[in-house]
């Protein structure tokens, strides 16, 4: 099932579900683990503090990662929470500033502007919440784009993703949030999935972030919906996205 964009109503996007041999026959299951992830919450800033479970803009760019073409789009269906959910605070050195590009243009034109950032004078030292050990499988299909040309199709897409994912070949090495925790991948072939939360009927992670908006590229809008997992799953096939 496609997750179809119905309508926008008070600041509330609808989805709805679409049927179709496309929908579901493009579709895969890539299971995903780590050690450390960091989703970091917009609203707490200064100390990054993850979100419970993979955002699904994290899991798309995880996709993403693995395999991209102009020519089509991917879509996260669901969220399977393989592992519990466990979290674990660090500390790590960082630098408060960075260089600007306008400095950069300044000393290519001849001005003296020091190109580079002082750790005695800029580094802090930030605390961050991570989430430990993480396993999930993403369950995610593809659309087709404008952007896709006359020799393209789904069946050519749904081989490459296949044999990339057979093989381990990415195009960059995923990540669950941050570069420095890698995600390793493969491809998924259990029928049945089971979770770390199967006894658990529900579970509301609360408001979450769902993507980022990049219709207008000079006002990028966040969006966010209420994440609520059952029996240790994520359904983001029929969810309403705030913006």
């Amino acid at each position: 099932m496609a997750v179809l964009q119905h309508g926008i109503k008070g600041g509330v996007t609808v989805y709805e579900k679409e049927e179709g041999e496309n929908a579901m026959g493009m579709g895969v299951k890539v299971k995903v683990w780590g050690d450390y992830a960091l989703f970091s919450r917009p609203e707490l800033k200064v100390e990054r503090y993850s979100y419970d479970v993979i955002t699904p803009s994290a899991a798309r760019g995880i996709l993403e990662a693995i395999y991209w073409h102009p020519g089509m789009r991917w879509i996260i269906d669901r969220i399977y929470v393989k592992n519990p959910i466990q979290f674990t605070s660090v500390r790590r050195n960082e630098v408060k500033s960075k260089i600007l590009a306008s400095s950069v243009l300044q000393a290519y034109n001849g001005a003296e502007k020091p190109l580079y950032i002082s750790t005695k004078a800029d580094i802090v030292q930030r605390a961050s919440t991570l989430l430990c050990n993480v396993e999930y499988v993403i369950e995610a299909h593809f659309d087709m784009t404008e952007k896709a040309n006359e020799t393209d199709n789904p069946g050519k897409f749904k081989d490459i993703i296949m044999r990339r994912l057979k093989r381990g070949e990415c195009y960059h090495m995923p990540y669950f949030g941050c570069r420095e925790f890698p995600a390793h991948f493969c491809l998924c072939e259990e029928d049945e999935i089971k979770t770390a939360y199967d006894e658990v009927e529900e579970k509301d992670l609360g408001f979450m972030l769902y993507d980022i908006d990049y219709t207008d590229k000079e006002n990028l809008q966040p969006m966010f919906f209420r994440a609520v997992m059952k029996r240790g799953v994520l359904d983001l096939r029929d969810c309403e996205v705030v913006r």
